[in-house]
C-alpha cells in the first residue's frame, strides 16, 4: 500500500499535463470534471497510503520512496524521493480533501469564464506542488515545491488580470515572498555545509544529526527557516500580500490563503522541530512574532468592510495562533488548528463565494443585509464556520484553539493573554460579518436591480456542507479528555518525540482556560448584537480610520521602499541608463561614425592619385631595404 506513495503528487501532474494538451477541446465543464477527478483520486491514494502506515507498528510509520536521481555534480548527488510519514500524510489528507471540494465548488463558480480550462490547470499544478513540498524528503525538493506553490500563486491571484488591482496584487504576492524564500535558501546552505547533506531522514539525515549542530548554527538555521516561514504564512512583517490576494477568484482564496499554501510555514517549522528544540531563544521569537501578528490582524479585521478581506486578515490572525503554537513548543496544537482551520475558514471562504456569487460580484458587506431567508444553504454552513472559528464548543475550533491557550499560558502567561484577546476580537469580528451579511435591512435593493439573490448550485452547495460537517466533527481528531482520546497526539508521537510537548497543568486549569476563553467569546459574540442587532452603539465608532488602513502599514511600505525606489528606478533610467549604458553605446558608434567619414576622404576615385600612392609605398619599401642592408 505504501508503494502508491507516488501516485499522490503524480495524479494532479497528469491532470495538469493532460489539460495543458487538451484543455481547450475539452472546454467548460470537462476540462473543471477532470481536475476535480485527479485531485480526488490524489485522496484516494493518500487514504491507501495512510492505511499502510496505520497497518505498521507506531515506531515503524517511515516510508522513503527513492524515486530517480536528479542530477550529479561532482560529489553532490541529488535524489528525488518521497517520504511519508504521520506528519506528511496529514498535510496530505487535508490539501487533497479540501484540495478535492474545492475543485468541486470551482465547477459551478467559474461558470462562464473564458478561461475556464486555465483555471483548472493552475489549480491542478497547485495540488502537485503542495504535496511535493509536504512529501518531499529533502530540503531541496520541499524547496521545489516552495517556489512551485509560490509560482502558482501568482497565477491564480492575477488570474483576472485585466483587472489592475489583480496584476498587482500577484506582483506583490510574488515579491513578497521571494524575501522569505531568501531565508530558506540561506538556511539550507548553512545545513548543507554543516551536515554534509539535505535529506530529511536516515541516519546520515538532517533530523537525526541535528544535535551535531553549534547551537549558533542551529540559532541561525531555525531563524532562517522562520523568515521563510514568515513570508509563506504571511507573518508580521510580511503579511501585506495576504489581504491583497483576494483579488483572486474565491476557490483560490479558500484553497491557497486558507487551507494549504499559508501553512506551508507552520508545516516546515514542524518538520524542522529537532533543531527548532536546540534553540529555546528562536523558539520564542517564533512565539512572539506569531501572537502579535494574531492580535495584530483581529484589529485589523474588525473595520474591514470587503467580506473577503475580513476573512483575509482572519487567517493572518489565525496563522498567528499556529506560530504560538510552535513557539510554545506544542507541535501537535498547531497541527490541530491547522487542520480544524483548514476545514472551517476553507468554508468560510466558499460561503462568502456563494455569497458574492448570489449577489451579482457585490463584495462590500455594508451593501448586504437580510440574505438568511434567500439563501438557507450558504447561510447555516456559514453559521458552522463562524461558531468553529468563535470558538464555540462542540465546534471543531473550539478544541484546537482551546489546546493553543493551555500551551501558551503553560509557556507564558503574557502570551496566553494576547491570546484570549484575539480570541474575543474574533468572535466580535466573525459575529460582526455574520450580522452585515446575513441579519438587518436588505441594503443590495439600494443598488441596481440585478434581482433577488438566489442560492448556489449543488456543485457549489455540496462542498459547503462536507466542510460544515468537518467543522462540526473535526474537533474529535484531538479531544483532552485522555490519552486514547488525543488520536492526533498519538498518531504525531513518533514525529516529534521527546520533543512532544506535555501539558503540565492540572484538570482544573484547563477547565477554568476553556472555560475563560468561552466566555470571552460569548462576550464577543453578545457584544456584536448589542452593536449590529440592537443598534446601541454605532458601528462608524468601533471602526477608527487607523483600522481600516490597516493601520497605514501599506503606506508606511510605500513610504520606505516604493517611493525610495521609484525615485531609484527614475534616476537609474535618466542617468545611468540614458547617460551611461547608452552613452557608451552610442559614444562608440558615434566613433566608428566618424572614424570611417574620416577615412572615407583617403577614397578620391582618382586614378592618378592611386598611382602615386603606389610610388610613394615602394619607395618607402625600398628605402626601408636598404636602410636594413647598410645596417
Amino acid at each position: 500500500m505504501l508503494d502508491a506513495t507516488w501516485l499522490i503528487p503524480a495524479l494532479p501532474l497528469a491532470g495538469f499535463a493532460l489539460l495543458l494538451l487538451f484543455g481547450k477541446r475539452l472546454g467548460e465543464p470537462w476540462s473543471g470534471w477532470l481536475a476535480t477527478t485527479t485531485c480526488f483520486a490524489a485522496f484516494v491514494a493518500t487514504a491507501v497510503v495512510f492505511a499502510g502506515l496505520v497497518g505498521r507498528a507506531g515506531d515503524n510509520r517511515q516510508f522513503d520512496q527513492h524515486l530517480f536521481t536528479w542530477f550529479k555534480a561532482g560529489s553532490l548527488k541529488v535524489e528525488v524521493g518521497l517520504l511519508a510519514d504521520q506528519l506528511s500524510i496529514t498535510m496530505a489528507l487535508f490539501v487533497t480533501g479540501v484540495g478535492a471540494l474545492i475543485h468541486l465548488y470551482s465547477v459551478g463558480y467559474m461558470h462562464g469564464d473564458d478561461r475556464y480550462p486555465k483555471f483548472f490547470l493552475y489549480l491542478n499544478l497547485f495540488v502537485f506542488s503542495m504535496l511535493m513540498l509536504v512529501l518531499a524528503d529533502s530540503f531541496l525538493l520541499t524547496f521545489l515545491g516552495w517556489e512551485g506553490v509560490g509560482a502558482c500563486s501568482y497565477f491564480l491571484i492575477s488570474f483576472w488580470f485585466e483587472r489592475p488591482t489583480a496584476a498587482s496584487a500577484g506582483k506583490k504576492a510574488f515579491v513578497t515572498n521571494r524575501v522569505g524564500d531568501f531565508g530558506f535558501m540561506l538556511a539550507m546552505f548553512l545545513i548543507f555545509g554543516a551536515l554534509g547533506t539535505l535529506q530529511y531522514a536516515g541516519p546520515g539525515g538532517v533530523l537525526a544529526n541535528a544535535g551535531h549542530l553549534s547551537h549558533t548554527t542551529a540559532t541561525a538555521i531555525a531563524l532562517l527557516l522562520f523568515l521563510g516561514a514568515v513570508g509563506k504564512s504571511a507573518q508580521l512583517p510580511l503579511y501585506v500580500w495576504l489581504p491583497d490576494a483576494m483579488e483572486g477568484p474565491t476557490p483560490v482564496s479558500a484553497l491557497i490563503h486558507a487551507a494549504t499554501m499559508v501553512t506551508a510555514g507552520v508545516y516546515l517549522l514542524c518538520r524542522v522541530n529537532p533543531i527548532l528544540g536546540l534553540t529555546p531563544g528562536a523558539l520564542d521569537v517564533v512565539a512572539w512574532v506569531g501572537a502579535i501578528t494574531a492580535l495584530f490582524a483581529a484589529t485589523i479585521a474588525c473595520a474591514q468592510n470587503d467580506i473577503k478581506r475580513v476573512l483575509a486578515y482572519s487567517t493572518i490572525s489565525q496563522l498567528g495562533y499556529m506560530f504560538l503554537a510552535v513557539g510554545s513548543g506544542a507541535y501537535v496544537a498547531g497541527i490541530f488548528h491547522m487542520v480544524t482551520h483548514a476545514f472551517f475558514k476553507a468554508l468560510l471562504f466558499l460561503a462568502a463565494g456563494a455569497v458574492i456569487h448570489g449577489l451579482h460580484d457585490e463584495q462590500d458587506m455594508k451593501r448586504m443585509g437580510g440574505l438568511r431567508k434567500y439563501m438557507p444553504v450558504t447561510f447555516g454552513c456559514f453559521i458552522a464556520g463562524w461558531l468553529a472559528i468563535a470558538g464555540v464548543p462542540p465546534f471543531a475550533g473550539f478544541w484546537s484553539k482551546d489546546d493553543i491557550l493551555a500551551n501558551a499560558w503553560q509557556h507564558n502567561h503574557a502570551l496566553w493573554f494576547i491570546g484570549i484577546v484575539t480570541a474575543l476580537l474574533t468572535a466580535y469580528y466573525m459575529s460582526r460579518q455574520v450580522f452585515l451579511v446575513f441579519w438587518g435591512e436588505e441594503r443590495w435593493r439600494d443598488g441596481e436591480d440585478h434581482g433577488e439573490p438566489h442560492e448556489a448550485p449543488w456543485t457549489m452547495a455540496l462542498p459547503l456542507i462536507v466542510l460544515a460537517g468537518l467543522s462540526l466533527v473535526g474537533g474529535g481528531l484531538n479531544l483532552p479528555f485522555n490519552k486514547h482520546t488525543e488520536l492526533l497526539a498519538n498518531w504525531l508521537h513518533p514525529v516529534f518525540g521527546d520533543r512532544l510537548h506535555e501539558l503540565g497543568i492540572s484538570s482544573a486549569s484547563k477547565w477554568a482556560l476553556a472555560g475563560t476563553a468561552v466566555a470571552l467569546g460569548v462576550i464577543g459574540i453578545g457584544f456584536a448584537v448589542a452593536v449590529f442587532i440592537r443598534g446601541r452603539v454605532d458601528p462608524e465608532r468601533l471602526e477608527p480610520a487607523v483600522l481600516q488602513h490597516g493601520w497605514y502599514v501599506d503606506d508606511l511600505y510605500a513610504a520606505i521602499i516604493e517611493t525610495p525606489g521609484r525615485l531609484l528606478a527614475a534616476f537609474s533610467a535618466f542617468v545611468v541608463d540614458t547617460k551611461v549604458i547608452d552613452g557608451a553605446v552610442n559614444g562608440v558608434a558615434s566613433l566608428v561614425r566618424n572614424g570611417g567619414d574620416r577615412l572615407r576622404r583617403v577614397q578620391t576615385g582618382y586614378v592618378r592619385n592611386y598611382a602615386l600612392a603606389v610610388a610613394a609605398g615602394a619607395v618607402l619599401i625600398l628605402g626601408y631595404v636598404a636602410a636594413r642592408a647598410g645596417g
